[in-house]
């Protein structure tokens, strides 16, 4: 079986097509859902920002300009890819009407119909940023590369100040998998934290700080102790960064991990024998996740709380996806269930949990994607 390509590489590849237009499945064992907002085009990250409205992150309907034998291409069969600038940000207020923020963002899909464009968006002093995965040449737009952009929410002009596609180029992962490598890389989260951005990028398994003004800085390589384990999500507490993983498909149950990473100076000091700190190093990792998306803390709890894609065995399916908490006991326990190859998720200003549903809808899927709502009880 070959291995998974990161999720946005695969823009939350799911091998059955069709089945992501199904029904909708009960949610029996869950929370009930609010449906907030509809005729999304493969919605990802979102973030609430300082007015109360819901930004959301698409990665939008890819294109037909192809790049093959021009440039390097993602291997078969997940590449070639054929781009295109449908991806966009939305904006979703109280009542769940979505307008436009910015438009005309890279996106692209693969040879499978997946979709990756706009992954995450973020607020940083004011600011919006946005994460995007579809650029590059490989992913057939080669004049918009695949990186951070800052985006003005009151004319929709966006401008790229961080061109991660060139910087993955001059400084490559220590283990890069040339099964289902992505020369411009495929960005999927992205936070703020202390006055910088941070964005993980799965397929080469690197985390990166952009400052304001553009400048890049490698936080850690995962892939240089991990290999290709397709770190996806990052989340910030206690001090340190929380990274999910997705894994490889076919799935196997339990596998993924959520690691723990301190980001040590000179001056933080180890455990006898090993001396001081040297930047950033993944101090715990906690196994028994699957297929982890988002990861984020409970504002009523202070626990941590894992998106999972499908945590059934084999490839990813709708009414597989599901919300999963770490209780103070260490215990991974069930929170939402039923959730269709989901993509996204942040906690609101009124402590509801707010999820990307229908992350994953290739051709002719454009437009179901959706964003539910649900009230949470604290867990302990």
């Amino acid at each position: 079986m070959k291995t998974c390509h990161a999720l946005a590489a695969a823009g939350l590849a799911v091998t059955a097509a069709a089945a992501i237009l199904m029904p909708a499945p009960t949610f029996a064992q869950s929370p009930t859902p609010t449906i907030y907002a509809t005729q999304l085009n493969a919605p990802r990250g979102l973030r609430f920002g300082a007015d109360g409205n819901l930004y959301v992150a698409e990665a939008g309907m890819g294109g037909a300009n192809s790049t093959a034998g021009t440039c390097e291409q993602v291997p078969a069969p997940v590449g070639p890819y054929t781009g295109g600038s449908t991806g966009r940000i939305s904006k979703i207020d109280s009542s769940g009407s979505v307008t436009t923020v910015a438009s005309g963002f890279p996106s692209t899909q693969d040879a499978l119909g997946d979709l990756i464009g706009v992954a995450d968006v973020a607020f940083l002093n004011g600011t919006l940023y946005a994460a995007l995965a579809g650029g590059g040449c490989s992913h057939g737009n080669p004049t918009s590369p695949s990186g951070i952009a800052s985006v003005d929410v009151s004319t929709g002009k966006w401008t790229l100040i961080a061109n991660i596609g060139s910087f993955l180029k001059a400084h490559p992962a220590a283990y890069e998998n040339a099964g289902d490598f992505e020369p411009d890389g495929t960005l999927y989260s992205l936070l703020a934290v202390n006055g910088l951005l941070y964005t993980v990028e799965p397929n080469h398994g690197q985390v990166f700080s952009v400052s304001a003004a553009g400048a890049i800085h490698q936080v850690i390589d995962i892939s240089a102790s991990n290999g290709h384990i397709v770190p996806t999500s990052i989340a910030w507490g206690d001090s340190s960064f929380y990274i999910g993983n997705l894994g490889l498909f076919g799935i196997v149950p339990q596998s993924a991990r959520v690691l723990t990473v301190s980001l040590a100076d000179e001056t933080d000091v180890l455990a006898p024998g090993f001396g001081k700190g040297h930047g950033a190093h993944i101090v715990n990792s906690k196994a028994g996740f699957t297929t982890v998306v988002a990861v984020d803390f409970g504002p009523a709890d202070g626990l941590l709380y894992a998106l999972e894609l499908s945590d059934a065995a084999g490839n990813p399916a709708p009414g597989n996806g599901k919300v999963v908490r770490v209780s103070s006991t260490g215990a991974i326990e069930d929170v939402v269930t039923g959730l269709n190859v989901p993509g996204g998720m942040t906690f609101g200003p009124d402590g509801s949990l707010y999820v990307s549903d229908y992350s994953a809808v290739p051709a002719p899927g454009f437009g179901a994607g959706r964003i539910l709502k649900f009230s949470i009880p604290p867990g302990t």
